[in-house]
């Protein structure tokens, strides 16, 4: 039975994909739960236009985030922290830190989204990546002084 989703169906398609279905799924699943319609000519021509809003949607969101990554790609954190006389740092600065040094500037990111090569342990400037989406992954400079 070939039917035209309207949300997301794991193992089966995105909202506006006009698939084929087994009958017994469509009719007893899909159908009551309102995850499809039956494929009439209203209801493709419907499915196209929800297509076309998702990406336009998606364009808007892609654009969004590489203004994001422009913004980050020359951003540099200051952060102070506890430091010996040789410059080692008691402790290590970590994601959090630098998220809410982030999150102060203006740019609420999340912790896991920030990315250190390896801990932070003593004074200096030190290069971050911060993963915004897959392929959008800009570096930060974090500069780590003493108090």
């Amino acid at each position: 039975m070939k039917v035209v989703l309207l949300e997301e169906v794991a193992g089966l398609g995105k909202a506006g994909d006009a698939v084929e279905a087994a009958p017994g799924y469509a009719r007893n699943f899909l159908l009551p739960r309102k995850l499809a319609t039956p494929a009439t000519p209203a209801a493709l021509k419907e499915a196209e236009a929800i297509r076309e809003a998702e990406a336009r949607r998606q364009a808007k969101t892609e654009a969004e985030l590489a203004e994001l990554a422009q913004k980050l790609r020359s951003l540099s954190v200051s952060i102070k922290a506890k430091a010996g006389a040789e410059g080692k740092l008691f402790g290590s600065v970590t994601t959090a830190q630098i998220a809410r040094e982030l999150k102060q500037m203006g740019y609420d990111l999340d912790r896991r989204r920030i990315e250190l090569a390896e801990p932070i342990r003593a004074v200096g400037a030190y290069p971050v990546t911060v993963r915004i989406t897959r392929d959008l992954t800009p570096q930060i400079t974090v500069n780590v002084t003493g108090e």
